[in-house]
């Protein structure tokens, strides 16, 4: 059975569209997909994209939604008292332009100016999201497994045992997990490092292409432990680097 993976969509609605169609060519509107996370931030349409998903989800597709950093950061806010995650640098929020919170809130029809105030813009974003939108965020899965996969966000800390990992450092580790050398129980299918194209690292595969920086988003077939990316004209192998 095929298995499909869509990385980092960050909010374009657009790829997203053109990806879904690229996967139901190549294996019928049926087919079992696995969304990476970040599905809001940076792009110009998070609102509509988490429509699409969550549309998807109640037609009962064969869809599985993992959370990402960005997800989190977004529904953190989003609560009665703020979340503010402690993995952020100090002089970053989710509002900082480098992690499009701002963007986000944008498409649900908020405005901003430089003299707004922290509490005002929480208060707006708690009326204009919707209680459906909040609870999708919350929702999404840390990990889904295969017999021969891990799909996670940002991947694992390499000395720590799978079942022993934390979440943090599942929807947040980079450079640890990237430069680690060694195998895992499981082949590592994750998202969050952008790159510029879906990338087969021998013990991982990492699915950003980096649609949140305006590259294409590029689907991946799976079949077993082998990857292909999906073009218009059709499959191409992902091999090893």
């Amino acid at each position: 059975m095929t298995l499909y993976a869509i990385g980092d969509i960050h909010g374009q609605l657009d790829m997203l569209h053109n990806a879904l169609d690229l996967i139901e060519t190549d294996g019928g509107r049926d087919a079992q997909i696995v969304f990476m996370g970040d599905y809001t931030d940076r792009g110009p349409d998070s609102r509509g994209v988490i429509d699409l998903l969550i549309e998807g989800r109640d037609a009962e597709r064969n869809w599985t939604f993992l959370m990402g950093n960005h997800d989190r950061m977004f529904e953190g806010f989003l609560r009665e008292d703020p979340f503010f995650d402690p993995h952020l640098f100090i002089d970053l929020s989710w509002l900082h332009d480098r992690l499009g919170g701002k963007t986000t809130l944008e498409s649900y029809g908020m405005e901003f100016h430089d003299r707004r105030r922290l509490s005002d813009v929480h208060e707006e974003a708690r009326n204009v999201v919707p209680e459906e939108h909040i609870a999708f965020l919350k929702s999404g899965k840390i990990t889904h497994e295969t017999d021969d996969l891990l799909f996670v966000h940002a991947g694992v800390r390499p000395s720590v045992p799978i079942e022993e990992q934390k979440v943090d450092d599942m929807l947040w580790i980079r450079e640890e997990f990237v430069n680690a050398p060694r195998t895992y129980p499981k082949l590592i299918v994750h998202g969050h490092t952008a790159l510029d194209h879906p990338e087969h690292y021998g013990n991982r595969v990492n699915t950003d292409g980096g649609a949140g920086y305006g590259r294409p988003l590029v689907p991946v077939a799976i079949e077993g432990t082998g990857f292909w990316t999906l073009t218009d004209t059709g499959r191409v192998s992902l091999v090893p680097a």
